[in-house]
């Protein structure tokens, strides 16, 4: 990047209360809708080389976060640092460039590919964009990405209808690392997939990540899926991070009552105590109409009145390992009562 110099001490990505909101459709012969908070005041770093896990039920707001942060989303407010180079001030002269290094990898394997071009020539596509091959040493750039995706060569003449999801997955990681980003974003890469894929790819995602040092943003509603490939990991609900951790310390002592429901809904979590008897009650409030206080209270076990007027912000607590962080007016509480029940 041109305005900021790098520094291998701070992290790579660096979000600052990162807000989106959305006017909600109106209906025929209605007002206009209301204001959507999709995202909500989301903070938090990604250090160089590592995995930050973004978790939640559907609808929560973690596709529009990594959206944003590429600026594929407008923002109505916050601050999306890029190896010190704010990228959502950035003028439209700099955008090239930061799409060099910041990629995403979509959910929908199908729909992220142009079914009239082949595949060679859709992983050519960022090399001609960018003007940075061509001729020979453009085909040989190509097969040589597809086989390092776990595909053959001659699959540059094939088109995408004529492969499988988890090929076609496949092409789309090929063209994201074409020009060695520095920063991918994983939006839900393996939820498409047979269960028999998955694994196969997240091994993948796991092997790019080492050989060519990614920072990486992984979306996903599943708990089980990003334990295997996250560092950290961050909780989204309604728009917000309720929780944060090294993964290893939330999977072991998960502190908000959202990531204890979720947890105890994963096959294999959850079994020890209190913690596997903990469900959810009800459905996700409207965004349009977000409850007062923490918007989790109208689902959670352990709500007070407090809950109810006020609501919690994303903060250390002492008892916590460091770098763990709760938006819970309770946690403590919560902790103690888990750790007992043990």
């Amino acid at each position: 990047m041109t305005d900021a110099s790098s520094d291998n001490t701070r992290a790579l990505l660096e979000v600052r209360d990162l807000r989106v909101v959305f006017r909600a459709p109106r209906r025929f012969g209605q007002r206009p809708g209301g204001i959507v908070r999709a995202v909500d005041g989301v903070s938090f770093d990604i250090d160089r080389g590592t995995t930050l896990g973004l978790v939640g039920e559907s609808g929560c707001g973690k596709t529009t976060v990594g959206r944003a942060i590429l600026r594929l989303t407008d923002t109505a407010g916050g601050q999306v640092l890029f190896d010190g180079f704010d990228v959502l001030t950035a003028p439209g002269a700099e955008i090239g460039r930061l799409r060099r290094e910041m990629q995403i990898v979509f959910q929908d394997t199908s729909g992220s590919l142009n079914p009239r071009l082949t595949v060679g020539w859709t992983v050519a596509e960022p090399f001609r964009l960018h003007r940075m091959a061509r001729g020979r040493e453009l085909g040989e750039s190509v097969a040589e990405l597809l086989e390092r995706v776990g595909l053959r060569a001659v699959d540059a003449h094939r088109y995408p209808h004529e492969l499988s999801g988890g090929q076609r997955q496949r092409v789309g990681i090929a063209r994201a690392i074409a020009l060695r980003p520095k920063f991918i974003v994983w939006d839900e890469p393996v939820s498409a997939l047979d269960v028999s894929i998955q694994s196969a790819i997240l091994n993948l995602l796991r092997d790019l990540q080492r050989d060519m040092g990614l920072t990486c943003l992984f979306i996903s509603h599943n708990l089980a899926v990003v334990r295997h490939v996250s560092d950290r990991v961050a909780v989204m609900y309604l728009g917000r991070i309720v929780e944060i951790s090294d993964a290893p310390d939330l999977y072991a002592s998960p502190s908000h009552p959202y990531t204890m429901a979720l947890m105890a809904a994963v096959p294999g979590e959850g079994r020890d105590g209190s913690r596997d008897r903990l469900a959810l009650r009800g459905d996700v409030p409207s965004p349009i109409d977000p409850p007062s206080g923490c918007v989790f209270h109208p689902r959670c076990p352990f709500a007070s009145n407090e809950c109810r007027r006020e609501a919690p912000l994303l903060e250390h607590y002492a008892h916590l390992s460091p770098g763990h962080q709760v938006a819970c007016h309770h946690a403590m509480t919560i902790r103690l009562s888990e750790a007992v029940g043990r």
